[in-house]
């Protein structure tokens, strides 16, 4: 798949392309759906599927204060897109001068001049160009003058959604990265992963702590620089993914420890040492020599949270902790034997 950080690298003469215009936080099932059918209708017509997105958020630029924590760094985002089939992602840098573009502006420079539109694919709720001016209904106006077609991509449900907030006309809600978010603000990391299709990952920089995880004999890999929603505090089953090893040959990969570890994840303030600063932490579940010896720091992981075990919980003793630990371990391990490795 073609990755493009701005129009000045898409190649001159590109198109014809069927192109989906979207934000694509998370890349959920019903992003995934849509976009498999933007690729279908691609191969059908001889033409290019590309996705046009935004980097940051707009809502980031436009209105700091309202903008959503994302579900996905740029990096992982794009990964994904991948998956679906996709020919090429336009990534647009969105800065004020972009955001200053009339919507006609935007179809005639990016959907059109840029990629050699012939069917452009947008949400009924879309909205583009200046001061959101652009919609579904122009986007059609203005393909009629630019000789392309507009089809709207109609929304995908998911199976609970009488259980999780406001639905639809049809008592249904659809899949989307804000109810996602929903999900993992309680904890459900189970129910977002049903709406991803895959577990929700954190991504990080495993950084120093205080080391009492060592002291207790449980080291963690401690996370800082997150760039995505952190599930509700309490301890998780998930996997460690070393990101910077994606490069390597398996075998190269475990002889540096493996490139995906099962672990027992703890997000909160630890407040049995009356900890203040939220953290999550990851232990690896793999015997002594990747718990105890294995070097983590500096390396950039993501962490998948599979299931919830417990709230966080303060105790009254180091000794009534560890217990829990060593408890906590066993079903980690046990839930994760019924989840394979999902990356």
């Amino acid at each position: 798949m073609q990755r493009w950080s701005g129009l000045e690298e898409v190649p001159a003469g590109f198109g014809p392309s069927v192109v989906a215009l979207g934000n694509f936080d998370g890349v959920h099932r019903g992003h995934a759906s849509v976009l498999r059918a933007v690729v279908a209708r691609a191969r059908a017509r001889g033409a290019q599927a590309v996705a046009v997105t935004f980097d940051p958020h707009p809502l980031a630029v436009l209105r700091p204060q309202a903008a959503p924590p994302l579900l996905t760094t740029l990096r992982r985002k794009l990964e994904l897109l991948e998956q679906t089939g996709l020919d090429a992602v336009l990534v647009l840098p969105f800065t004020p001068e972009l955001a200053s573009w009339s919507a006609e502006r935007f179809v005639a420079d990016v959907l059109v001049g840029a990629l050699g539109a012939d069917v452009v694919c947008a949400g009924r709720d879309a909205r583009f160009g200046q001061g959101g001016a652009g919609s579904l209904e122009l986007l059609r106006e203005l393909g009629g003058q630019h000789a392309f077609e507009t089809v709207a991509l109609e929304d995908v449900h998911g199976e609970h959604g009488a259980r999780h907030g406001a639905q639809d006309d049809d008592g249904e809600r659809r899949w989307s990265s804000s109810w996602v978010r929903e999900l993992l603000a309680e904890g459900d990391v189970a129910g977002a992963a049903e709406q991803l299709g895959r577990p929700h990952r954190v991504e990080g920089v495993v950084v120093h702590g205080d080391h009492r995880g060592r002291e207790l004999g449980y080291p963690t890999a401690n996370l800082g620089q997150v760039e995505v929603v952190i599930p509700a505090d309490g301890v998780y089953a998930g996997w460690l993914v070393r990101l910077d090893l994606a490069g390597l040959s398996d075998a190269e990969a475990e002889a540096r420890g493996g490139r995906t570890l099962p672990a027992a994840v703890s997000i909160g303030t630890n407040p049995t040492f009356d900890g203040l600063e939220r953290r999550l932490e990851a232990h690896a579940l793999v015997g002594s020599r990747a718990s105890a010896e294995l070097d983590l720091y500096g390396e950039r992981v993501g962490v998948d949270v599979v299931e919830m075990l417990r709230p966080t919980l303060r105790f009254d003793s180091v000794e009534a902790l560890v217990e829990q630990m060593d408890a906590d371990v066993v079903r980690c391990r046990e839930v994760l034997a019924a989840h394979p490795v999902e990356c």
